[in-house]
């Protein structure tokens, strides 16, 4: 009987007459829903997903979630939330269940959009150009003379490419009524479409089956024609195409990373970008080198300290100028913030009007600004029905508790106050309908929930006109308040399958085979050639120190008396270095560790998520020691267990990083350091002073014990470890070894060679080499060490002023 009734629920899912859809999930009363109609039959595009749930366990759900989850965290997806307690990482708050919408409806709505941009783009193109809109009455002076989105050294300014926008993003929901109407406009730098691809990524995951039996529209092809059209802006062989972002303390630096990678890009922060006779040009390891498009991820006032926003530390100064001389493509123009002003919406219906001769296909949000007596009248007698809030914002209302400002909640307030209050305020002061979203489904305690929801749907300009990504992402509320849809207010983000009855095209980023080409190697930013070779650095002192805190407390656990005369004498070598061996994991060794992580966390677009899950996990375990392991034998197994996380690293990288510019610096900041860890181990362990077993735990640190018994047919002596250790060219932790790689690798470098002639760096890394070389286990003395060991931090100096600065 069990399974016959479970038939026929799955046919009435299929048919639509199903009017309490599984898992008892009802909409709420009033309110518009994306899975279930006004009737309470499930929509059509839903049947085939929500009949595949109907055969799913409550325990299968889960582990389905949880593939996506894991896939997030794997990849390293995150964002930044502000708070009162700080700053803090989160993970990509992902509602699992995505919202599905028809492709004839999503046709309709991408219509509207369509023309929607192209009316944002003849807006801001009269806004820093003829200003006709002001003068012929269509906009408020006060709107844009005041505003602080508007950007008067940018008034007169053509962007070269003949376009003010080349991507935006729109906010939509739909309303009771079941129309969608745009919430916010985005076109200061909009986030996000990185993040849909990821929850994308995420939530195929959890639902591979039921997607590839679904024809869902792909988003490949709106990336790839986006990137065709970057590139085809390229100013000749030798322009590139760059994101610039304001850093790794933006909430979303993140994306900026995974967008710069998908596409292929360079990620570029202010300080990377100087202008020279008005070109903006890139600062790499082989010089200076242009640059044609400039994708912007930070706010348009940061961009130039010199003619905007003199107090920015993450701008370059002259962009403004290479503005005017057309020599670059900045993606949004600056100036474009001012086309997200609230208060804006409320004079769209009318410029659509007058400037196109139609009516909107998708119309905006109700919107009243108070800078007008009729307008402020309505609000006021209307205030109950209102959000009200500035009106040169973009961002959601909220009040000093976090909650959106309602009219309702003025109801203690008198209506002539109020009028007042719109009197004296009401330039600043716009008026929106209270929103209410339709709602849909979220996975909430074991059970589909409605939840309210609105789209983040993204436009690219294309060489065919305006494109409109078949999804985005749907911002999910976590509760039925429309205020906590907001990320930083609790919200989540499911993915948005676009469905159509026919099958879809797959598409790829790849380039056809005819058609690839090559960077040169001297495209490499400075500031990503000094990241990689200080992770190098950072990874190895930290090797080194694992090494030698593993060898001391290995012996302690047989004394354990750490005044035992080679104890004590390595005690002191560490201590000269910052390392108390009081500490089974010194605080010193994690700042090593965070340092790397650091140095990584600033080049995300050229590392593998593979390498930075590694990283990440060698900083959470070494943190994990920190509490609860003791000296000793504890200790001990600590280290040995750091340094196998931190060789599945090493090998990570040296496995799977390409052989390009990058890698030459990583590996060097590597071999530096690690002839200096040699260098100074040698010359304060091998001398004549040496107290007993220094040479045997010389060999230990080195792991070169069973080397020496193999080579060697006699014991540990002072010229068998320095031969060993220090000058044999076979032995990769020799200081000959390390010389020999710097030498291989600084050849392979840009300008290596200047007019036919070794370059001052090169001749340095030549000389150190050679005298090395030619050196014997006899004549490497306590100075000899000492002098070598200066020699290789300024040849690192050297380095510094001819690639990094």
């Amino acid at each position: 009987m069990g399974r016959k009734r479970a038939t026929e629920r799955r046919d009435e899912v299929k048919t639509g007459t199903a009017k309490a859809p599984v898992f008892a999930y009802r909409p709420l009363p009033g309110v518009a829903d994306e899975m279930v109609d006004n009737t309470g039959a499930v929509r059509p595009v839903w049947q085939n997903f929500l009949s595949a749930l109907t055969r799913m366990t409550e325990e299968g759900l889960t582990e389905r979630f949880a593939r996506a989850d894991r896939y997030l965290r794997d990849a390293g997806v995150f964002y930044r939330a502000y708070g009162t307690a700080g700053v803090s990482e989160r993970n990509w708050p992902i509602s699992h269940i995505p919202v599905l919408i028809d492709e004839r409806e999503w046709q309709a709505l991408s219509e509207g959009l369509q023309q929607r941009a192209d009316l944002l783009e003849s807006v801001i193109a009269d806004i820093y150009g003829d200003s006709r809109l002001v003068s012929e009455g269509l906009l408020p002076p006060a709107l844009i003379a005041a505003n602080p989105e508007f950007l008067r050294p940018l008034v007169g300014i053509k962007p070269a490419s003949g376009h003010y926008l080349h991507f935006l993003a729109f906010e939509v929901g739909r309303g009771p009524d079941g129309n969608w109407w745009v919430l916010a406009d985005r076109a200061q730098a909009p986030s996000g479409a990185g993040f849909a691809l990821e929850t994308r990524v995420a939530t195929t995951r959890a639902f591979s089956d039921i997607y590839a039996e679904t024809k869902v529209h792909r988003l490949a092809s709106f990336f790839g024609a986006f990137r065709d059209a970057l590139l085809g802006g390229k100013r000749g062989a030798e322009g590139r195409v760059a994101v610039l972002t304001p850093g790794p303390a933006n909430e979303t630096y993140y994306e900026h990373a995974y967008i710069a990678r998908y596409l292929g890009f360079m990620l570029l922060e202010g300080e990377d970008i100087t202008v020279v006779n008005d070109q903006l040009m890139v600062r790499t390891v082989a010089g200076l080198r242009p640059i044609s498009v400039l994708w912007r991820r930070l706010d348009a006032s940061y961009a130039d300290p010199l003619e905007l926003n003199q107090r920015s530390h993450i701008g370059t100064p002259g962009l403004v100028e290479a503005l005017r001389a057309q020599t670059v493509t900045i993606v949004n123009a600056l100036g474009s913030g001012i086309l997200e002003t609230r208060a804006l919406l409320a004079f769209m219906p009318t410029i659509c009007r007058h400037l196109r001769s139609e009516e909107l296909k998708l119309p905006s949000i109700a919107t009243w600004w108070c800078g007008q007596k009729s307008e402020r009248e309505h609000v006021a007698a209307n205030i109950e029905k209102m959000v009200i809030g500035p009106a040169y914002s973009c961002m959601p209302f909220f009040d000093d508790n976090g909650q959106s400002v309602l009219g309702s909640t003025l109801r203690s307030t008198t209506r002539d106050s109020i009028a007042d209050w719109l009197a004296t305020e009401g330039n600043k002061l716009v008026g929106q309908e209270v929103v209410t979203l339709s709602t849909t489904p979220a996975w909430v305690n074991g059970k589909l929930t409605p939840r309210p929801m609105s789209l983040r749907v993204f436009a690219a300009r294309t060489e065919n006109g305006w494109q409109i990504m078949p999804g985005g992402f749907a911002r999910i509320g976590s509760g039925d308040d429309v205020a906590a849809i907001a990320m930083q207010a609790g919200g989540s983000a499911a993915d948005v399958w676009i469905v159509s009855d026919k099958p879809v095209e797959a598409h790829t980023l790849l380039p056809a085979e005819e058609t690839f080409t090559r960077n040169m190697p001297g495209s490499l930013p400075s500031r990503a050639a000094d990241n990689l070779f200080w992770l190098g650095r950072y990874i190895e002192r930290a090797e080194g120190a694992l090494r030698i805190l593993r060898a001391w407390h290995g012996r302690f656990a047989e004394a354990a008396d750490p005044n035992q005369p080679l104890l004590a004498d390595v005690s002191a070598y560490l201590a000269a270095i910052d390392i108390d061996t009081k500490q089974a994991v010194p605080e010193n060794l994690l700042r090593n560790i965070d340092s790397a992580v650091y140095s990584a966390s600033n080049i995300r677009d050229r590392f593998s998520p593979d390498g930075w899950l590694a990283l990440n996990d060698l900083a959470k375990t070494a943190r994990r020691f920190k509490e609860g392991v003791k000296p000793g034998d504890d200790a001990s197994h600590a280290m040995t267990i750091l340094l196998r996380k931190l060789a599945g690293f090493a090998g990570l990288v040296h496995e799977n990083m390409y052989r390009f510019t990058g890698w030459r610096f990583l590996s060097l900041g590597r071999y530096i350091e690690r002839g200096l860890h040699m260098t100074r181990l040698l010359g304060h362990m091998s001398g004549p002073d040496a107290p007993d077993g220094a040479l045997d735990m010389l060999l230990e640190i080195g792991d070169s014990v069973m080397t020496h018994r193999r080579r060697y047919n006699v014991n540990t002596a002072r010229l068998t470890v320095t031969d060993l250790l220090a000058l044999d060219p076979l032995n990769p932790r020799s200081i000959l070894f390390q010389m020999n790689e710097i030498h291989r690798e600084v050849e392979q470098l840009p300008n290596a060679y200047v007019n036919g002639q070794m370059s001052p760096f090169f001749r340095e890394a030549m000389r150190l080499h050679s005298g090395l070389a030619v050196m014997t286990p006899e004549a490497m003395t306590v100075e000899v060490y000492q002098q070598l060991a200066r020699e290789l931090e300024r040849l690192s100096d050297l380095l510094a002023r001819t690639y990094l600065g």
